[in-house]
């Protein structure tokens, strides 16, 4: 009965680890594809991480001096640009308003017949700025995104391998404990049977 236990608990485990063997090899398989689409789409950008003057400002560079003249391939480099490169220079350029501030305000004025030619055009210069440069964030956010999710894969995809390996020896230990058992039990079940059947050739005698 023993026995029995032990190998049906075995050959679950056994199980068990060919699931995690499978699912670990699927989300590595994800992970290599997410991070591969994500450094082909940055590589098609042909962004180089800006360097020299162009970081010198305090706001820039704790965040991009170790990027500096890199191209940009991975999503920490595009996080890195996104929120502190472009995003500083659309709020220089802007005073700190945003896309919906400034539209509002050009809407607005271009309403008016006798708003101020000059101004109206660089409100829609600002404002085409500020579109094309939320444009760009988002688009290397999304970047960023799947590249964090390709970390994440990774990592669970490495952790279900190690499960499944843990879980196979767990397995063939069990078998092997099973196995013992078994061949331990065997005399004590013979030695039963053949006290039942001596036992009832003598009641037959009697």
């Amino acid at each position: 009965m023993r026995s029995t236990l032990d190998r049906l608990i075995s050959w679950l485990g056994l199980a068990l680890a060919a699931l995690l063997l499978i699912g670990g090899g699927l989300l590595l398989w994800g992970a290599n594809f997410t991070k591969s689409n994500v450094t082909d789409q940055l590589k098609q950008q042909d962004i180089t991480m800006p360097s020299g003057p162009a970081i010198e400002d305090p706001l820039i560079k704790p965040y991009l001096e170790k990027y500096a003249g890199q191209e940009m391939t991975n999503g920490d480099q595009a996080k890195a640009f996104a929120d502190h490169y472009i995003k500083v220079h659309m709020d220089k350029s802007s005073g700190g308003r945003t896309y919906e501030d400034v539209s509002g305000e050009f809407i607005a004025l271009s309403k008016d017949a006798n708003a101020d030619k000059t101004k109206l055009e660089e409100l829609g210069a600002l404002r085409q700025s500020l579109f094309m440069g939320n444009t760009l964030r988002g688009l290397l956010l999304n970047a960023y995104a799947f590249g964090t999710m390709a970390k994440i894969m990774t990592i669970a995809g490495i952790t279900a391998l190690v499960g499944s390996l843990l879980m196979a020896l767990l397995g063939l230990l069990g078998l092997r404990h099973a196995k013992q058992v078994r061949d331990e039990e065997s005399p004590l079940v013979r030695r039963d049977e053949a006290t039942r059947r001596d036992g009832g050739a003598t009641a037959a005698t009697v």
